[in-house]
């Protein structure tokens, strides 16, 4: 099979959110399969600076701009000033999101709409502007990050499984309305991942780790990198005839009821 399949030289890649965590490595992965990397934050330019650095560092050419994907004329203002500075946008990445842990009896219904807001609706106000441009070119690519909350419940996070299982539905309706203008829109589900959020539960003997451990078919947690394949085959010709779907990265989680804890 052709290297070229995979190639994203001459892409630009807008990635949300990818100033640190999961966002970052995948940005990075599509950064090394040649794409030039747009990145957003929506408070701090010295967010934006520290991780334009860091892609810097790995030899990827980068830029970063400050704007709220909620924000429905700021997003328009910034998708037109990214593409009149940095080119037109072949690939997007809608990453950026919040998570708030507090069971659904206690959230309070303005903490409720946050999550839906950015979570999911800022997918959707992210989406029109560049989706639009891409059509007049011919055609792009489409990346929702949805979760294993997009199938599963779990307690205290009621508002986050509601916006990503919403931003699985929306993906199949944005694959649905655009494939007849050669625009892919699929989604990536992580699993359970080492980063810096969970690593005071990673470690032996804490319970989660341990759930997580036994939970999970490949006996780990994913890292980071683990994502980037995924992210990339999602972003280049090969995945041409891949629409409305989601591919969760989860070591095998979903895929199994689980074994006895003695096994």
């Amino acid at each position: 099979m052709s290297k070229s399949l995979f190639d994203l030289n001459g892409k630009v890649a807008l990635v949300t959110g990818a100033t640190h965590g999961l966002g970052m490595a995948m940005a990075m992965g599509l950064g090394e399969a040649g794409a030039v990397i747009v990145i957003n934050d929506r408070k701090s330019d010295d967010n934006i600076a520290a991780a334009i650095d860091q892609y810097k560092s790995r030899g990827i050419t980068a830029h970063g701009y400050r704007f709220d994907i909620t924000d429905e004329p700021g997003v328009e203002a910034a998708v037109a000033r990214i593409e009149k500075e940095v080119g037109p946008i072949d690939i997007l990445v809608n990453n950026a999101g919040i998570i708030k842990r507090v069971p659904l009896l206690e959230m309070p219904t303005e903490d409720f709409e946050e999550v839906i807001r950015i979570d999911l609706t800022g997918a959707f106000v992210m989406s029109k502007p560049v989706v639009k441009s891409m059509i007049e070119r011919g055609g792009g690519k489409v990346i929702n990050i949805c979760s294993m909350m997009s199938e599963l419940g779990r307690d205290s996070v009621g508002a986050y499984a509601a916006a990503k299982g919403g931003l699985k539905m929306l993906t199949r309706n944005m694959a649905t309305e655009w494939a007849k203008h050669n625009v892919q829109v699929n989604g990536i589900g992580p699993g359970y991942f080492a980063t810096s959020q969970t690593a005071p539960i990673r470690v032996d003997g804490h319970p989660f780790n341990d759930f997580i451990i036994q939970r999970t078919p490949a006996g780990r947690w994913g890292e980071p990198s683990d994502l980037a394949g995924t992210a990339v085959f999602l972003s280049s010709r090969a995945s041409d005839f891949v629409t409305g779907q989601v591919v969760y990265v989860d070591g095998g989680i979903l895929a199994t009821i689980g074994k006895p804890a003695n096994e």
